[in-house]
């Protein structure tokens, strides 16, 4: 087994090397003056089973690129099988036409993966889960929903707990970790007049003298979460925080998150934090690396993945 790590989250590549007590493969990966990206294997990778970690985050088109120009330096090596480890899936949003004359772009990056050479996906909460049959070879669509219960067991504890969908896309998500809870579940219900701006038009369930966290799969500028929020507290709330798998983080979304009525926002490590970024003590990580190193091994070594979706 070989780990080959790219340039999106090395900090997340090495913690799943440490798991798996395995160095990470020698490689060079540079940038030409135009952009153009260069990859060499410095190490012999015939008939190994070579795991690629390489998150699609922002630059998302560069560390696309990257992540299939590594996997065809692989196929030109030799390599036995490539699994794309992908911590997060980008496109994953654009998994349906939205109007007239849009891409399935989701679609389109799954085709582009398989067709480098790819033979296996693994990644964590795809933000729909139909987007497993967007690839045309084995996906594995790990949850980080068992790393984030067993922190709300230690942070919160169970007493007046109340798990929230920041939408109606997010129930099915949010029941789940509430089944694990044992504790009842409300949700946003709000409106996008345009991509990237959320309005809450209504709370769905009583929140009154609750401690809410909410639970989604993506923080992006993070307005949803702090809209959330002052109508969750508006409804009688007695504090509100919120638990998210991927951390995008564009525009400032720490800065807002900062200045908002969330006690904390926690993340997973799944993608990296932008240099030069805002940093808030409000926003917390926690690391999914035990759970694709445990992942890693098992498709390594032909066992079950399944006991892993429990």
């Amino acid at each position: 087994m070989k780990l080959l790590s790219g340039t999106s989250n090395r900090p997340l590549a090495r913690a799943i090397a440490d798991y798996l007590d395995a160095p990470l493969t020698a490689s060079e990966i540079e940038s030409f003056a135009d952009g153009e990206i260069f990859v060499r294997i410095d190490e012999n990778v015939r008939g190994e089973d070579v795991f690629i970690i390489q998150s699609t985050s922002c630059p998302a088109n560069d560390h696309l690129m990257e992540l299939l120009i590594c996997t065809d330096a692989l196929v030109r090596a030799s390599a036995r099988r490539i699994t794309a480890v992908i911590p997060y899936f980008g496109y994953a949003r654009q998994d349906r036409k939205t109007g007239g004359r849009t891409p399935i772009s989701a679609k389109l990056v799954a085709n582009l993966i398989a067709k480098s050479g790819a033979d296996r996906v693994l990644t964590i909460d795809l933000h729909a889960g139909q987007i497993q049959g967007f690839f045309d070879i084995p996906t594995d669509n790990l949850f980080a929903t068992k790393v984030i219960e067993d922190d709300i067991r230690r942070r919160y504890g169970l007493d007046n707990l109340m798990i929230v969908s920041p939408d109606v896309g997010g129930v099915v998500r949010a029941r789940a970790l509430a089944k694990l809870l044992d504790a009842e579940i409300a949700i946003v219900d709000k409106r996008r007049p345009k991509a990237g701006v959320s309005e809450v038009m209504n709370i769905i369930g009583d929140v009154e003298g609750r401690r809410c966290i909410l639970f989604d799969d993506i923080c992006d500028s993070g307005g949803t979460l702090c809209n959330a929020a002052d109508a969750l507290l508006k409804c009688g709330a007695t504090e509100v925080s919120a638990y998210v798998s991927h951390g995008v983080m564009s525009n400032d979304a720490q800065g807002r998150i900062a200045k908002s009525a969330l006690k904390e926002v926690v993340i997973t490590d799944s993608i990296t934090e932008l240099p030069g970024s805002t940093q808030t003590s409000k926003v917390r990580r926690l690391s999914v690396a035990p759970l694709l190193g445990e992942a890693i091994r098992r498709i390594a070594n032909d066992e079950s993945v399944s006991k892993l979706f429990d």
